[in-house]
């Protein structure tokens, strides 16, 4: 799928206007917020983990090429092999090339949001490779055709009843006639359709929230045990991953899993954590007869050490996207590719170029709370920020906001008639407001009053203010 991001105010606007997607976002204060509150608040040395896994993403960042190094032998020593891949098309390529390999016909999934950047099942359907998601969110948006909306919860933008309407569609080809009503019975329901799936399958292919160079081993966190069964029934065990994904020891991958599971689903830890180094052994009860690991890098390598260099230490809890004002307005497909929310505003278009998704930095209240509970305390308003100076650079943005931004520039650069343009202009706002102390419509303001009125400026404007205070000694 290619990115929609170019339409993102469409989006938005159509997903504002969604009544279903509303519903399903409006209980999100009460679950994942207060969840993940609730699970820092009984880690006194939460912070210092923080501190400890943003320092452990840093040191990797400045070694990456020699953890790579040691991971790759590692996979080798224990049976595996590491395929290098710069392109989603060079990682599709190679997927497919190993299931071809011995000739699979069905591939089961664990989630991967790599995965969903190559847009590999689309790619392994259109190559007579049935692709067959097991993570139970994963499989309602495969039923339904779509992207995920969240990186860690997929189907949380459809409601109870969609997602009845769905297996009632698409199960009764498996002999389920009965439209399930509880969430309990559509969860035993799709339990029983998939499980012989996982037997059938000729390759299992997982993601990885972790590379360890120190064991070659790649690690899984997951609330279902779809994962396990995923990669230790299939002939064949393909680990998805990319390169910032790496830490150096068993110790690391332990911080940052402590740090992972609280900030993504308020757990202390995920109900499974599956650590996986190679291939079946002779004396293995289950396990691959193969294994690979294909790390992609689309651009990542590209950002080590420069402006975005921050983003690379993201562990992909999803936490910045449930405390975002305006990713639980809209949702994530509004932002028009896989990665949504601030994390997805910054990640994308270095990805997919800025010019495709010049809007997504746009997409942001700059409220700061994505950086204050982000488990790596990643500067994320800064590099919006960046992103923001790179397009009015590059002119990509709509000649009307170029214009205001220069004008605005210009007046800035002349304090004494900066001064006097704002003190007009917060007159004249009181002058059209009145007495009803806000204004339903402004010229040039036309995307705040759309859905909201503005308020009027109260007082004087704020070096009027700062002035009266400094006279009054109440300011610095």
């Amino acid at each position: 799928m290619k990115p929609t991001s170019r339409a993102f105010k469409q989006n938005a606007h159509e997903a504002l206007g969604d009544k279903n997607l509303q519903e399903a976002l409006s209980d999100l204060e009460g679950g994942f917020v207060q969840g993940r509150l609730n699970a820092v608040n009984k880690l006194p040395e939460f912070d210092q983990l923080r501190d400890a896994g943003r320092d452990i993403k840093h040191h990797v960042l400045e070694n990456l090429d020699v953890y790579l190094e040691i991971f790759e032998e590692k996979v080798v020593a224990n049976g595996g092999q590491v395929h290098w891949c710069r392109s989603p098309e060079d990682a599709r390529q190679k997927v497919l090339e190993l299931c071809r390999s011995i000739d699979a016909k069905t591939v089961t999934k664990g989630k991967s949001m790599i995965g969903e950047e190559m847009d590999l099942n689309h790619f392994l359907e259109g190559h007579a490779v049935e692709p067959i998601e097991t993570d139970f969110g994963e499989y309602i948006i495969q039923l339904a055709d779509e992207r995920p909306s969240h990186i860690i919860a997929p189907a949380i933008h459809k409601t109870k009843e969609q997602v009845a309407d769905l297996f009632h569609e698409h199960h009764q080809k498996y002999g389920k006639s009965a439209r399930l009503e509880e969430p309990r019975d559509m969860l035993d329901e799709a339990r029983e359709i998939l499980r012989p799936k996982y037997i059938e399958a000729d390759v299992g292919i997982t993601g990885a929230n972790f590379m360890i160079a120190e064991t070659g081993s790649t690690v899984i966190v997951t609330n279902e045990g779809n994962g396990d069964l995923t990669q230790t029934l299939a002939k064949m065990h393909i680990a998805l991953a990319t390169p910032e994904k790496i830490v150096p020891t068993l110790d690391d991958a332990t911080t940052l899993l402590r740090i992972l599971a609280r900030s993504a689903t308020g757990q202390e830890m995920s109900v499974y954590t599956t650590f996986s180094s190679g291939n079946k052994r002779p004396d293995d009860l289950d396990g691959p007869a193969s294994y690979h690991v294909v790390i992609l890098d689309n651009g990542r390598t590209d950002m080590v050490g420069g402006d975005f260099n921050d983003m690379l230490t993201c562990i992909k809890c999803g936490a910045c996207l449930m405390h975002c004002p305006v990713w639980t307005a809209i949702g994530g497909h509004a932002y028009g590719w896989v990665y949504p929310g601030p994390m997805g505003s910054v990640l994308t278009p270095n990805l997919v170029g800025l010019e495709e998704a010049c809007h997504l930095p746009n997409a942001s209240t700059f409220c700061g709370r994505c950086q204050e509970i982000c488990p790596q305390k990643i500067p994320l308003p800064r590099m919006l920020r960046k992103h923001r100076e790179n397009a009015f650079t590059a002119r990509l943005g709509p000649p009307q906001e170029r214009m205001g931004i220069a004008l605005w520039a210009w007046l800035a650069k002349r304090p004494a008639l900066y001064r006097l343009a704002t003190s007009l202009a917060t007159g004249a706002l009181r002058l059209m407001a009145g007495k009803r102390g806000s204004l339903k419509s402004v010229p040039l303001a036309g995307g705040w009053t759309h859905s909201r009125n503005m308020p009027t400026p109260q007082g004087g404007t704020f070096m009027q203010q700062i002035k009266a205070k400094r006279r009054a000694g109440g300011a610095p």
